[in-house]
């Protein structure tokens, strides 16, 4: 940063802490506001680090950065994890500045490796089935045209605890809720259990659906130290003792976006961490699903503190938007009334599209044609990236791969999204200012059906950070 900057920066800040009204952090960031706006500051501009400001101005580090959030907030300034805050400018947006989105609006000719998304089966042809003997059944119809019970059908919310249980885990139907889909039973769950203030811990690198409704819940994430088995249960006590945290979101089962898997031992741990700290454990097994000798969840081992988030969108069907969240029995109520606030009740006609391709067994074949595409799809590509350093679980359906030095991850998306290739990087699932990992994700569940289209992503990935690797 230039000398000058830091300096008119400093001078400006001062100027509103004696000249401003209200507490110190909206003093600083109301100057930093009509600086930006009066052009003394400019686009692109990199604002000075928090300890310059610190020291220079006689106020807490603290106070500089609720200063800065208050700017990212109004959407004055973008903060790049790892590169520190700039005034926004055209094109400095982040990837998770705009939200979490499930579908491109990238143009028609880029062929997408950036999302995980079920890859298309029979699907189709067994709703095409279940509409049509819906339509000859009045009874069925009459029953799911008007309102219901705000958790769901007791019918409903037995599916939905046969789809979540798997080995000694049974799920039972009076702890189940009905919800739209798993995204909506994450909202549902920290409307429910966390209010605006609250600190949320999480993975350092977690699901951009979670980042995008804390933010708008006002709820402060805290990102947490991983190895390759997930989340550290010592970094889960350590920020436990030094922070004031009510509750941790966690993927114990092929987390997004590094496909760990926990071990027993390691679900083990984390639940004495939280059952010693009293915290909330919202659990996602979106994805966990697909795996198909999978671990048992957290829910198993602290049932009287984990909320259980399961849906059909990862293995089945997106477009259902059927979910379910099973949870203790004293939080029903609450969670119940979420799901009330939000949408009323989760859609009937869906739900009893679901409830019989559970009961009929057609889920499970679905869900068993997904994992034996998503093998077939990466055994296909696997060769295409050797050489590279990369993750993955056998019923992953991405790649979670290292960039070699000296190249950036943002680098190779860019050259990949120029040649009509979209993947992602780290930077859309980190949580918090530390620096993130060079990694890129990339995934084998596009919809186009074509192998020889999927080979040439992979080979044009590939290609790309094998130039960064000669270059290293």
């Amino acid at each position: 940063m230039a000398v000058k900057v830091s300096i008119a920066m400093v001078s400006i800040m001062r100027a509103g802490l004696a000249d401003g009204l209200g507490v110190k952090y909206k003093r600083l960031a109301e100057a930093i506001e009509t600086g930006i706006h009066d052009g003394l500051i400019e686009p692109g501009c990199k604002l000075p680090p928090h300890r310059l400001l610190s020291d220079s101005l006689g106020v807490t580090v603290g106070t500089i950065s609720r200063a800065y959030a208050e700017l990212e907030r109004v959407g004055l300034v973008v903060a790049r994890v790892g590169d520190g805050t700039y005034v926004r400018q055209r094109g400095m947006e982040r990837p998770r500045d705009g939200g979490f989105r499930n579908v491109s609006d990238e143009p028609e000719p880029c062929f997408d490796m950036s999302r995980n998304q079920p890859i298309p089966g029979q699907a189709a042809l067994f709703l095409s089935q279940s509409l049509q003997a819906l339509a000859g059944d009045s009874e069925r119809l009459q029953g799911i045209s008007g309102y219901t019970v705000d958790a769901g059908l007791l019918r409903y919310r037995s599916a939905g605890a046969h789809w979540l249980s798997h080995r000694e885990f049974a799920a039972s139907a009076e702890q189940v809720i009905c919800v739209n889909g798993g995204q909506h039973g994450l909202l549902c769950a920290l409307m429910a259990l966390l209010k605006a203030g609250d600190t949320l811990v999480t993975e350092q690198l977690t699901y951009p659906g979670l980042i995008s409704v804390a933010r708008m819940l006002g709820i402060k994430l805290m990102g947490l130290g991983m190895d390759d088995e997930g989340l550290l249960p010592s970094a889960l006590d350590e920020a436990c003792r030094n922070h004031r945290v009510t509750a941790l979101y966690c993927t114990p089962t092929i987390q997004n976006p590094t496909a760990a898997v926990m071990s027993v031992a390691r679900r083990e741990a984390i639940a004495e961490v939280c059952r010693e700290h009293n915290l909330l454990i919202i659990e996602d097994e979106a994805h966990a699903v697909l795996a198909q000798e999978r671990p048992l969840p957290l829910s198993f081992f602290a049932p009287e503190r984990t909320i259980l988030i399961g849906s059909l969108s990862k293995a089945v069907s997106a477009g259902l938007r059927v979910g379910y969240l099973q949870a203790p029995q004293p939080l029903i109520s609450r969670l119940s009334a979420a799901v009330r606030g939000t949408c009323w009740m989760a859609t009937p006609l869906t739900l009893e599209l679901a409830t019989s391709w559970i009961e009929r067994g057609v889920a499970e074949q679905l869900l068993g044609q997904q994992i034996a595409e998503i093998i077939r799809r990466k055994a296909l590509v696997a060769g295409l990236l050797k050489g590279l350093e990369y993750k993955t679980h056998l019923h992953s359906p991405h790649f979670w791969i290292e960039v070699p030095e000296p190249w950036r991850a943002s680098q190779i998306e860019a050259e990949l999204k120029q040649n009509g290739y979209l993947i992602t990087t780290a930077e859309a699932f980190a949580v918090g200012h530390a620096s993130v990992p060079q990694f890129i994700r990339v995934s084998v569940c596009n919809t186009s059906g074509d192998d020889r289209l999927l080979c040439e992503g992979f080979a044009a990935v590939a290609k790309a950070l094998e130039q960064g690797a000669e270059i290293a």
